[in-house]
């Protein structure tokens, strides 16, 4: 990832967030909820006034990797409850940067900054049937820690929490 820099998302960053979501989602899961359940997350998770609060939160970090002037990739976590793991609630780059390092950059300043924080273990969901965002986590050490069941927007899809020691 050479030309780009990984920053703290502001509230301008909002729309481009939304875009890169939205091309991600649709290329990692239309396969496995189909795109009229991915643009209902889209439509939910990330209208532009929630976004914008994600930004806002004080409890996490919220990131995003530009390349040139565009927003290719974003990634926010949250910290967790005395004991419990910090959260990676999201982390998605747009697909024609996938394999070039963005991901990576991302979820090394979330990791270095939950380190900061003393938090000891950092967890996320991923959809099983989502192949290149399982084998990103696997690379990065994140293991299966439980296989569960969801309806997601009329779709029913097998998921599993991974987490990784910090």
């Amino acid at each position: 990832m050479d030309d780009s820099t990984v920053r703290e998302a502001t509230a301008d960053d909002v729309a481009a967030i939304r875009r890169v979501a939205r091309e991600s989602w649709h290329a990692a899961h239309d396969d496995v909820v189909g795109p009229d359940a991915v643009e209902r997350a889209i439509d939910e998770w990330y209208d532009v006034d929630s976004l914008a609060e994600s930004v806002r939160r004080d409890d996490g970090l919220f990131l995003v990797a530009a390349v040139g002037v565009g927003v290719v990739g974003f990634a926010q976590a949250v910290l967790g409850d005395e004991g419990e793991p910090a959260w990676l609630a999201r982390i998605y780059v747009d697909p024609e940067q996938w394999g070039e390092g963005v991901g990576t950059a991302l979820l090394d300043r979330i990791e270095g900054w939950l380190r900061d924080e003393e938090a000891d273990r950092l967890r996320l969901a991923v959809m099983a049937g989502n192949d290149v965002g399982n084998a990103f986590y696997e690379k990065r050490g994140y293991a299966v820690v439980e296989e569960r069941e969801q309806e997601l927007f009329g779709a029913t899809v097998d998921d599993y929490l991974r987490e990784k020691e910090l």
